[in-house]
């Protein structure tokens, strides 16, 4: 496995890979989303690339950059079991250098959800996910469903802008009792970890009012609203059903949506989504 800690590196190694190039851009600390991403990648590339940056510009002021969780060799490690063949690995210096004023937004998509609640957010995505994609070249990137707004915003910027790969959005990967996995869930204390499989419940709990023929999305939402309420140390900051290609709110469900929500546990923000048939 090569690791690459600056754009020439990459950019070198990248020249000398032949075949396909399937990229997963991550921010560390890896758990099995991560790896099952990897595992399809390896299927069906000739060459593997994965990033490991904590992306500074999107983080907005108060937010957990500085403690957001790092473990370099063990995701190191990690890698090189799913014979990962490159890992890129910059500094915020090497990818936003002295006078870097060079921005990329994607509008509309952006305005709601994660876009309303952490400005400026989707602004620090996409440009840097648009120059890992021109740094490393990939034929085909993997994304993961958990971050369902994110890979939208992605798949949107790259259709926009002609860019030449392939979007691969992979299912969430869940623990035993249904919690998304994530890189923040190290951040939840025991009874705060059992406190946040209430996401998952309430999710499930729109699929089967749907299941059993409810359309209406107000209805689920104050169904759903009102089961995360009962766990008292969940704070909900959206509850969401909204169109799963343009992110709008719906209210009736006559087409394919995503339920999507955010909740504070304690002090850790956790997201996650599922999608709803029509």
């Amino acid at each position: 496995m090569q690791i690459a800690r600056t754009i020439a590196e990459m950019k070198t190694f990248r020249m000398k890979s032949l075949g396909s190039v399937g990229f997963v851009p991550t921010m560390g600390y890896l758990h099995d989303g991560h790896l099952a991403l990897v595992k399809q990648a390896r299927a069906e590339n000739s060459v593997v690339v994965a990033s490991i940056f904590v992306n500074p510009t999107q983080f907005g002021p108060t937010e957990d950059f500085k403690t957001y969780p790092r473990d370099t060799e063990r995701d190191l490690a990690m890698l090189r079991k799913e014979r990962t063949d490159i890992v890129f690995m910059p500094t915020a210096e090497e990818m936003y250098p002295e006078g870097f004023n060079s921005w990329v937004e994607v509008e509309k998509v952006t305005d709601r959800l994660e876009g309303s609640y952490r400005p400026g957010h989707f602004k620090g995505v996409a440009t840097v996910v648009v120059k890992l994609f021109n740094i490393v070249e990939p034929t085909r990137a993997y994304l993961g469903q958990k971050d369902a707004q994110q890979a939208l915003v992605i798949k949107k910027m790259v259709a926009d802008l002609n860019m030449n790969l392939e979007i691969i959005v992979a299912p969430t990967v869940r623990e035993s009792d249904g919690l998304a996995m994530s890189s923040r869930n190290v951040y939840l204390k025991p009874q705060e970890r059992q406190a946040a499989t209430v996401l998952f419940k309430a999710l499930t709990l729109a699929r089967n009012l749907r299941g059993k023929g409810e359309s209406n999305t107000e209805t689920i939402r104050q169904e759903m609203t009102s089961l995360i309420s009962k766990e008292p140390l969940a704070k909900i900051e959206y509850v969401s059903i909204a169109d799963a290609e343009t992110m709008e709110e719906l209210t009736e469900i006559d087409k394919p949506v995503l339920a999507s929500l955010a909740v504070r546990i304690g002090k850790t923000r956790l997201i996650d989504n599922v999608l709803v048939s029509g």
